[in-house]
């Protein structure tokens, strides 16, 4: 999997582009002791770009998420000079929380191309709402009574290490039983979204939800099944 960047230096490669943006996991600077970030540099170079690279935190530019990734920045080098890029420095100081991204948005289940039960609380949901009048993709999951009643023991940001021992194993990933904390921004929002849950509900985190916290506005609209919608 670490050779798939070969890939896009191809496309790169055939559209020659003024300048390209290739993002990937942090530790793919240092796999292989680097060896795999030098051969993408060398690759990149042999076209004709210079390259810059750095691990950013989404968290640092407004998204309520602390999403660490590489980002690869490369400029075609003309006769005159060698392009620099410089990465921008952090926008925001106080990052967005996971309340103040998904507050607004109901414990039930809204119907899609409902209007919205509330108003926008702050500056963060204006933005997020700001071409839609209607809430899509809200469908809130219904738990066992017996999950409900386990995840019910764990306090806002608290994980499974919070439940009674006997029930700390019920699920055997070390992600289980995990809720979101309302002063901090998210974890990374993956497909594994069964053992997130909201920092006040009892439940998962709806689609709507979980594209809140990776800054996907409400009128991006996801189709399908849920399970799809979640992907």
């Amino acid at each position: 999997r670490n050779q798939l960047y070969k890939k896009f230096v191809d496309f790169v490669s055939f559209y020659q582009p003024n300048a390209f943006v290739m993002e990937n996991v942090p530790n793919i600077i240092s796999m292989d002791k680097g060896a795999v970030k030098d051969d993408i540099l060398e690759d990149f170079s042999k076209l004709g770009y210079t390259v810059n690279y750095k691990i950013l935190l989404a968290s640092d530019y407004g998204v309520p998420q602390n999403r660490r990734r590489a980002f690869f920045v490369g400029l075609k080098n003309n006769k005159e000079n060698s392009p620099n890029f410089e990465f921008p420095t952090p926008t925001f100081n106080e990052h967005v929380t996971c309340e103040q991204a998904i507050c607004d948005l109901p414990e039930y289940s809204v119907e899609d191309g409902k209007n919205y039960t509330t108003d926008p609380q702050n500056d963060y949901q204006k933005l997020m709402r700001a071409n839609s009048k209607e809430l899509h993709n809200h469908k809130a999951t219904v738990h066992t009574d017996k999950t409900v009643s386990i995840i019910s023991q764990v306090p806002n940001g608290g994980n499974y290490k919070d439940l009674p021992e006997h029930l700390q194993s019920t699920r055997k990933v070390n992600i289980a039983w995990t809720r979101f904390s309302s002063t901090r921004p998210s974890f990374t929002i993956d497909t594994g979204h069964n053992h997130h849950f909201h920092y006040l509900y009892n439940r998962v985190p709806t689609v709507r939800e979980s594209a809140r916290l990776q800054s996907f506005t409400d009128a991006f609209i996801f189709l399908k099944t849920k399970t799809s919608q979640y992907k």
